[in-house]
């Protein structure tokens, strides 16, 4: 792992996640020092309510095709059921639309009649459903779908316009005031801007520039704010701590893309591609992860006893005393640990060890310590790390705190890293970043890898990294 460099891969600077460079502070006086205004609980959205009774009603009506068959009441209560499994979550776009959704919908309609039919016929063949029948309930319930969700969105989008949710936009002047007037000419878009959070004003008329802490939270309380609107990527850097605030406080935090549309399965504002950021910080992934790290750092260490045991022998009449390399890592919300190797480089003193980048490939190593880095069984060690609850088996690999500290002001996404519990193997080095790699593609693997986790992402990266131990390249 310490056998890194520090080159970008080539492309745009990758967005941020909302977090300050480690050691950062805002500035005094400044809008990112704005105190938390008194807590709100988040704006709620709208409720699934209306949208799921209106699918089982849909699924009811599909269902008179039915009448006059032979048809027992388990099939209709079967084609409900599917139906109302079959459709998906509400999403989050602030004015949602039938047009949109209506293909997928049409989709799901007829699986759902699919599905309950072939379910029916193997369960009663002599009352099967006939071809016909099913395209008739199927066109009969897409019909009705159409209807009663049309008139759902209509009481959105009427309710939206009649209360549209009050915004600040955070950016560079120029850019924000744009963006705004965007918002009010385009009042269906359920956001009223009423003000603009930058450094310094642009010179241009439009809506109230807030440059101070106590500006914006006198907005926030009079206005009643519920939406935020990042329209720049350096907003994220400049405004990190100010984002989390708001966030905190119970706004809806939006990312605007002013320039160019790259959101392509994203949302629209007024035309402006947009996405929605969860600015809160990941708990280490939760009961199932912390189970499946012990279970699998325990096991592991127990078969590995023996192994490690020879190694450490090895290693001591090879390489002379001092077996067990011990270096301050920081792990999850920027804590220090501890984290434990076997030694294969010895650094003239603390700061090389500290501040030294790479170590690996060096002539002056013996071959049984290049041996090691080259199969990484030198990292063994850590999987006591992983038992003690320092690092998670899968997450972003640890680093020092020197070069935390400066990743976190050169890549915007690197502190983001911190939300989750580091681990010894991870979404990047499943993907080939390992050794003498870019930490730009570093920090956008990692990000992606915390914003998707799941414990079946963590069971193939696992199997994924047990299969590059037989083509081993070093960490």
């Amino acid at each position: 792992m310490t056998a890194e460099r520090t080159v970008p891969s080539p492309g745009v600077t990758p967005r941020d996640h909302g977090f300050s460079p480690v050691s950062v502070m805002p500035a005094p006086g400044t809008a990112t020092g704005v105190r938390p205004p008194v807590p709100r609980p988040p704006a709620r959205p709208a409720s699934p309510v209306p949208l799921i009774a209106a699918d089982g009603a849909a699924a009811l009506l599909g269902a008179l095709a039915l009448t006059g068959t032979r048809q027992h009441p388990l099939l209709i209560a079967l084609l409900v059921v599917a139906s109302l499994l079959l459709r998906p979550r509400d999403g989050r776009p602030p004015v949602p639309g039938l047009l949109e959704e209506l293909p997928a919908m049409c989709g799901r309609i007829a699986v759902s009649w699919l599905a309950a039919a072939a379910l029916w016929a193997a369960y009663r063949p002599e009352h099967a459903v006939s071809a016909g029948t099913v395209l008739a309930g199927l066109a009969l319930q897409a019909a009705a779908a159409c209807v009663l969700r049309a008139a759902v969105h209509g009481r959105r989008r009427a309710a939206l316009l009649r209360h549209p949710r009050a915004a600040l936009v955070v950016g560079p002047a120029a850019t924000a005031q744009r963006v705004a007037a965007a918002m009010l000419r385009h009042p269906r878009c359920g956001v009223r801007p009423v003000g603009v959070v930058a450094e310094q004003p642009d010179g241009t008329e439009g809506i109230p520039v807030l440059r101070t802490g106590e500006e914006v939270e006198r907005a926030v309380i009079q206005n009643g704010v519920r939406a935020v609107l990042a329209v720049h990527p350096s907003a994220h850097t400049e405004h990190g701590p100010l984002l989390r605030t708001l966030a905190a406080s119970g706004c809806v935090i939006w990312e605007v893309d002013a320039d160019c549309p790259s959101y392509t399965t994203g949302e629209r504002l007024a035309g402006f591609s947009c996405r929605r950021l969860d600015l809160s910080p990941v708990r280490g992934g939760g009961a199932g992860k912390r189970m499946l790290d012990i279970l699998v750092s325990g096991t592991l260490l127990l078969l590995a006893g023996p192994l490690l045991l020879a190694c450490a022998a090895a290693l001591r009449l090879s390489d002379g005393p001092g077996v067990v390399f011990r270096q301050e890592r920081i792990g999850r919300d920027g804590k220090p640990f501890t984290l434990l190797k076997f030694r294969t480089h010895r650094p003239v003193d603390e700061h090389e060890s500290a501040t030294r980048w790479s170590v690996a490939d060096e002539n002056e190593m013996r071959r049984f310590c290049r041996m090691l880095r080259r199969t990484s069984l030198d990292e063994l060690l850590q999987l006591w790390n992983v038992l003690r609850g320092d690092m998670s088996l899968v997450g972003p690999r640890p680093e020092r705190p020197y070069f935390v500290s400066q990743f976190s002001q050169t890549y915007p996404g690197y502190a983001a890293r911190h939300r989750m519990r580091t681990g010894i193997t991870g979404l990047a080095q499943v993907h080939g970043l390992r050794g003498d790699t870019s930490i730009e593609d570093r920090c956008r693997f990692d990000n992606a890898y915390i914003d998707d986790w799941s414990l079946w992402q963590d069971i193939c990266i696992l199997l994924r990294t047990a299969a590059t131990l037989v083509r081993p390249t070093g960490s």
